[in-house]
């Protein structure tokens, strides 16, 4: 026989439930209630003793706030604990944004369905777990999406956005994004992501937030600091693998007395967030690994190490590990490099007799291009024909029509151009049907490593080549002292020809690669590099004996 309800210990409970959802007015309190995490045990409630910085980040109500981290600081889960607070408390759908749709759906699988299924509270306010994109509770919904997907960003409003790794993103597509939120009143938008270079992604949104940095009270001298490097980080070795390393320790910059690993949780308790900027509409927030109380400082000072030998290990150092922009030496082309290539003329109207000249054009608002003269050495101990070739840049200048491309190819006699083959695609193929066989558009994309280009059909006009490894080549004359320029090239060209910077990093498997990045017009830079490309391809079009000049 069923034991009998107890209603008064049934309203009770009920009546106390119900006050303690009223006593709940901030995320972070919201997280402490109802957030479960795994343990060894199963199952434990959201803490923050690992990651104190967050509280007051949970808690804010600016419309846009912007986290500029190193990896693993907590700023993920915060950003999951708003997305639930959000629709349970402040009844908002959310929107959370990864770089792809791969990531959208690992992220779903990996972290969203995992704080459901622990937390009971969570299993009962979603209805709806099954579709890993759009997650139903109630009238609520929470919409997991990749950023290059633009139809997967603009429909359904939201309240609440959130945009994981902002750098890996597609930049464009995040403006589109935020329409999602301009229907509403009450409206609030995270960014977070751990940085790569100056003025791209997440810097140049926190360089125009408030700029917060994660003070606290130093154990040692009472005095209000932060954790900085190199001054508040102890090396104890010389080597990676010395175990001495192990002895490594944090120091407060102020007095230098040691802040002990174990004690930090504790420590950075009752730390606050200091902004640099208080007059400023977006909140910004950076907090790097040396605060972290689970990374050990010598494991830190492990990366260092290696960093000294190693760019793919400097650039994650300052990024991953510092939460911080950084290139480089050698990653970015100087204004004193490419003043220093100025010859003694000016640019030129016409192409001189018997030589072979190139052009190369990017597409944008306006078209950039730039036309050259390569000069062949007699000897050389490689068949690669751009490093037998120097170049002397003719003229670089811009034109506002496709047509205008015909007057230079046939004023300068230019017997290989490569083009953009985007955003101007029917354009592009139209003025490569017009100067039949010596026009081949340029598509940067998979199918061709290193310095090869790999040729389409002959009646397609394109080519697909290595983004990367040609931006190498081309930009690389400036070091090598392989190309002269007009005295008279522009300032937008040298801009523009310092726009784009290498960025190390490393894939899926741990190996290292590169990849130019750029926070600023760049144009000059790719039509120079699709005129070198088109001293191969024309190489291989015409044949040795058409690129013979004199030396």
């Amino acid at each position: 026989m069923p034991k009998p309800i107890d209603l008064r210990k049934l309203l009770a409970e009920r009546i106390a439930n119900g006050l303690h959802r009223k006593s709940i007015t901030t995320c972070s309190s919201w997280a402490e209630a109802y957030r479960m995490m795994p343990s060894k045990g199963g199952a434990t409630h959201w803490s923050f003793d690992q990651f104190p910085w967050t509280r007051d980040m949970h808690n804010s109500s600016d419309e846009l706030c912007v986290g500029q981290k190193a990896a693993q600081m907590g700023f993920t889960e915060m950003c999951l604990n708003k997305c639930f607070y959000s629709i349970d408390i402040e009844g908002q759908s959310v929107l959370y944004v990864l770089p792809t749709e791969g990531n959208a759906n690992n992220f779903s699988s990996s972290r969203f369905d995992p704080a459901l299924e622990l937390s009971p509270h969570l299993q009962q306010l979603f209805s709806d777990v099954k579709n890993k994109g759009h997650k139903r509770a109630g009238g609520c919904n929470l919409f997991v999406r990749g950023s290059k997907s633009k139809s997967g960003l603009k429909s359904d409003p939201v309240g609440r956005m959130f945009f994981d790794e902002v750098d890996e993103m597609d930049q464009n597509n995040i403006t589109l994004a935020f329409e999602r939120m301009s229907g509403q009143v009450a409206r609030q938008a995270w960014m977070i992501s751990t940085p790569t270079i100056d003025g791209k992604g997440i810097n140049a949104f926190f360089q125009d937030s408030t700029q917060e940095h994660f003070f606290f009270k130093c154990p040692c001298c009472s005095k209000l600091t932060e954790l900085v490097f190199p001054e508040c980080l102890v090396i104890t070795a010389e080597d990676p693998n010395d175990k001495a390393l192990l002895d490594t320790h944090i120091i407060c910059k102020e007095c230098k007395g040691t802040i002990p690993h174990a004690d930090k949780s504790q420590i950075l308790k009752s730390g606050i967030w200091v902004p640099s900027h208080s007059d400023r509409l977006t909140r910004g927030f950076h907090v790097n690994q040396l605060y972290s109380c689970r990374l050990d400082p010598w494991k830190i000072a492990q990366l260092w190490l290696k960093a000294q030998t190693n760019q793919t290990d400097e650039q994650e150092f300052y990024n991953s590990k510092m939460g911080l922009t950084h290139a480089v030496e050698g990653a970015q082309l100087s204004e004193k490099q490419i003043l220093s290539r100025k010859g003694g003329y000016t640019s030129q109207d016409c192409s001189p007799p018997n030589s072979f000249v190139t052009m190369g054009v990017d597409v944008g608002k306006w078209i950039h291009y730039e036309i050259d003269q390569y000069i062949f050495k007699k000897q050389g101990l490689t068949n690669d024909i751009n490093l037998l070739a120097d170049c002397r840049v003719l003229k670089a200048g811009k034109v506002e029509h496709f047509e205008e491309l015909d007057a230079l190819m046939h004023r300068y006699r230019v017997a290989s151009c490569v083009i953009d083959h985007q955003p101007e695609t029917r354009m592009a193929m139209n003025f490569a049907n017009r100067i039949d066989g010596r026009v081949h558009l340029c598509i940067y994309g998979n199918g061709a490593s290193g310095k090869t280009v790999r040729m389409h059909a002959e009646e397609e006009h394109r080519v697909t080549v290595d983004r990367t490894s040609w931006l190498d080549m081309s930009l690389g004359r400036f070091r090598a002292e392989t190309i002269k320029l007009p005295i008279d090239i522009s300032q937008e060209y040298i801009d523009h020809l310092q726009a784009p910077v290498r960025v190390y990093k490393r894939d899926q498997n741990g190996n290292p690669y590169g990849v130019y990045e750029n926070t600023r017009d760049d144009h000059y830079a790719h039509a120079r590099n699709y005129a070198e490309i088109a001293l191969q391809v024309g190489a291989t079009a015409f044949g040795s004996q058409d690129v013979e000049s004199p030396v």
